[in-house]
């Protein structure tokens, strides 16, 4: 195991939460190892793990990016991830009115609409 997947599964851990990891570890096969091997190091041990910008400041650019390129599947899991994170339920509505201007509003309708879903299966009131 490398450096940086040691490094990569910690922050994945500390974003995501350990109960995620361990189901995603859990379901992970000798199919897609070598892929989860590349997020691990590639996403979470060098994305994630600079600190160049802030994590609250990653999700919100994570957000808003999944949005803006409709990749939907993945927000449920990165508003989960935002109370790790620090970024408020305020942060994500922007990062998501930034989506609508510069990315279109069917996009930002659809990621907020999954955004409150998530929030109220988390209990957060908004």
């Amino acid at each position: 195991m490398s450096k940086r997947f040691e490094q990569g599964m910690k922050t994945r851990r500390a974003v995501l939460g350990d109960a995620h990891v361990d189901r995603a570890e859990a379901a992970k096969s000798s199919f897609d190892e070598p892929f989860q091997s590349l997020i691990t190091e590639g996403a979470w041990g060098t994305l994630w793990s600079d600190d160049t910008i802030t994590r609250r400041e990653r999700s919100m650019l994570t957000l808003a990016l999944l949005a803006a390129t409709g990749n939907f599947e993945e927000i449920p899991m990165h508003i989960r991830a935002c109370a790790n994170t620090g970024a408020a339920p305020a942060d994500v509505l922007q990062a998501f009115m930034h989506v609508a201007v510069y990315a279109g509003v069917p996009k930002a309708n659809h990621a907020i609409k999954l955004a409150k879903q998530t929030y109220s299966e988390m209990g957060v009131t908004l």
